[in-house]
């Protein structure tokens, strides 16, 4: 079905003109619809924003505020993920009677292909890319043990790639491998994705979702337009997917990492074990991954079962899941210095994904952490600490948050150190490691304020320890 005929004679005010933005109307603008461009950044120019596409130079752009009168002139919004829902201007174009959609929503409508959709508060790059790099090598003829009959592979979404700049590169028999964030499941409506997965839903961007409750509607929003035909992954060891099973339409697999299934996937000592219909199949050895960590063997066994699902042969995906090293950011390992392991997590954002890079430290462990104020608590990652964590340097606007809640919790004051900046921050850490330790970035927190993004916060740390002097 060609969705994108809905769409002939529309006006579109797309709100936002960072890069997903910028893609939405490129993508509208290509299709011939007529669009709008907002940007309430009054600090952007005009100039600037059309620099940013050969496409935009007749195109209507509106900075600052917002007039009722542009509002009344457009039928759909398309909202950038960084646009809370609950704005003040958005509530304006809801109640006004314009459709708000998100940047996967509209892509959708153009999507030929079938899409395998992950979520969860943690794992989703490293589960999205690895998925991406299995469906890829199904793709490729010589190397299928059956035909899968897949023309190409798109990876997208909060990965870093929008998933409105390549959908219309997708045909009937390509796949589109999306990471899709909670802010993105906020504005879908018809997105329904061939396989689903929701890889686990801990406490995260409270600031902008105010509950649980809230967040946890947004992220199995990813499984809301599915049925019978299409399946949907969840994790059964997080309890809240366990009770939101029931109400999933679509076929259910679960995966366990402390558990045997009787359907699904699940960890058994060293082994990853596919069972299906009575049928158990060792899809690989845990000490044959590159990747380390439990919650790496979650992220292993989410990608194997989708693709699985998919129809792609468990000894294809065995290859790949052999061959896959870390994504860049999460418990990337940098170098080693005077016997000292670096290692970078800045994409550890939130306490719950930065306790999973501490359990996988094998080391005495100096703990770089802190940044900008999500609403987190930080109780459960301290207290993962184990005794493992030798140092633990703060930073950013959470820095005495998390130092009162250290102490108050056991962890010696003395060994707590406060900082301006991560430059100060790895110094420190070299300056009070011996052979044999290891240095963590794993922050716990969103990098606002201090870098551009986790990615920024990352290259920084590793440029910096590269520089550090043996």
């Amino acid at each position: 079905m060609d969705r994108k005929v809905q769409l002939k004679g529309k006006k579109f005010l797309v709100f936002g003109a960072g890069l997903s933005g910028t893609a939405a109307a490129e993508l509208l603008l290509r299709n011939g619809l007529s669009v709008i461009l907002y940007e309430g950044n009054e600090k952007q120019t005009e100039e600037e924003i059309r620099g940013r596409s050969p496409l935009f130079g007749n195109m209507r752009i509106v900075l600052g505020a917002l007039p009722e009168a542009v509002i009344r002139e457009c039928e759909i919004a398309v909202l950038s993920p960084g646009v809370p829902t609950d704005l003040e201007a958005v509530q304006r174009m809801r109640s006004m009677g314009l459709a708000i959609w998100g940047e996967i929503e509209l892509a959708y409508m153009f999507e030929q292909g079938k899409i395998l959709a992950v979520t969860g508060t943690n794992g989703k790059t490293t589960t999205t890319s690895l998925l991406g790099e299995i469906m890829k090598y199904a793709a490729l003829a010589e190397n299928n043990v059956k035909d899968m009959g897949i023309s190409k592979v798109e990876v997208v979404g909060n990965i870093g790639i929008p998933y409105t700049s390549v959908v219309e590169h997708t045909a009937c028999d390509s796949v589109t491998v999306a990471e899709i964030s909670s802010f993105q499941l906020e504005t879908v409506h018809t997105f329904c994705p061939h396989i689903s997965a929701i890889l686990n839903i801990t406490p995260d961007h409270l600031n902008r979702h105010h509950t649980m409750e809230n967040y946890q509607e947004a992220k199995m929003r990813i499984a809301m337009n599915q049925g019978k035909e299409q399946v949907c992954i969840l994790n059964y060891e997080d309890i809240a997917l366990r009770e939101f099973a029931p109400n999933v339409k679509a076929k259910v697999v679960f995966f366990s990492s402390k558990r045997k299934l009787s359907q699904g996937i699940y960890l058994d000592g060293e082994d990853i074990v596919w069972v299906m219909d009575g049928e158990e199949t060792v899809v690989c050895h845990t000490n044959q991954l590159q990747l380390i960590g439990l919650h790496n063997y979650e992220n292993v066994m989410a990608a194997a079962a989708m693709a699985i699902m998919f129809g792609v042969p468990i000894e294809r995906i065995r290859e790949v899941l052999q061959q896959f090293t870390a994504v860049a950011h999460r418990i990337e390992y940098v170098v080693t210095k005077r016997g000292v392991r670096f290692y970078n997590d800045s994409k550890g954002t939130n306490p719950d994904a930065a306790i999973q890079a501490i359990r996988a430290m094998k080391w005495p462990t100096l703990l770089i952490g802190g940044g900008y104020d999500k609403d987190s608590e930080f109780e459960e990652w301290i207290g993962a600490f184990d005794g493992k964590v030798k140092k633990f340097v703060l930073l950013g606007a959470t820095r005495e948050k998390i130092r009162d809640t250290a102490v108050r919790m056991g962890y010696p004051a003395k060994d707590i150190i406060l900082t301006d900046s991560l430059e100060e921050a790895v110094q420190i850490c070299y300056d009070n490691a011996v052979s044999g330790d290891a240095v963590l970035l794993s922050p716990a927190c969103a990098s606002w304020g201090m870098f551009r993004d986790y990615e920024q916060r990352g290259d920084m740390f590793k440029e910096m320890v590269k520089g550090l002097e043996e």
